[in-house]
């Protein structure tokens, strides 16, 4: 991906010279995308957010304000990231020993929502279209299509592609927005209707 030339930034933003920011993108106040990050098409990006080297954001991402993205976060398309979410990527950091060698790659897939003031711990998988809730601490993976909060982050349920929360009755479901259907599976979600 060549770095775009329609995407806008308010003049606050720093956009270092070898960020890739794909077209349509908005960028807003005070945000920083350091060298060597990549942001896809269509995305927005809150005020007072700091985007790390070798970070990937995907299509169609919305990142609310002041929200830290550290290096080995990538995040697949349609991703949501509430106001102050925070990833890391060291498990255990001290300021006197480097540890860049260490960073953890975090991977959030397709559709997933992160809650307001939630902590990714690195090393963990997000499956798709997970919803987690605001303050929860996440230190394992998540399932696609879970409903995690806490902290630390359990499951609590399971969420459509839209986010409503699923009822099964005969490990059936029904999107109550769209009237997709879903099949619980052996503790997995599968989407056997969409519409």
């Amino acid at each position: 991906m060549e770095t775009a030339i329609n995407y806008f930034h308010h003049e606050s933003a720093i956009i270092e010279e070898s960020a890739r920011v794909g077209n349509n993108t908005k960028i807003w106040h005070f945000s920083h995308i350091m060298n060597e990050a990549v942001i896809g098409k269509g995305c927005n990006i809150g005020q007072n957010v700091v985007i790390s080297p070798h970070v990937v954001l995907g299509d169609n991402i919305k990142v609310q304000n002041n929200v830290s993205i550290y290096t080995g976060v990538r995040c697949e398309n349609d991703v949501f990231i509430g106001p102050s979410v925070v990833f890391t990527n060291v498990i255990n950091p001290r300021s006197f020993v480097n540890r860049k060698d260490q960073f953890r790659v975090t991977t959030i897939r397709k559709g997933v929502s992160i809650g307001a003031n939630a902590t990714i711990v690195c090393g963990v998988t997000v499956g798709k279209y997970a919803m987690i809730g605001a303050g929860s601490v996440v230190t394992k993976d998540v399932a696609p299509y879970s409903l995690v909060y806490g902290n630390p982050a359990r499951h609590k349920g399971w969420v459509s592609r839209h986010g409503h929360k699923l009822s099964f009755t005969d490990n059936q479901a029904r999107c109550p927005e769209t009237n997709e259907h879903y099949i619980l599976d052996a503790d997995q979600i599968k989407l056997t209707e969409r519409n």
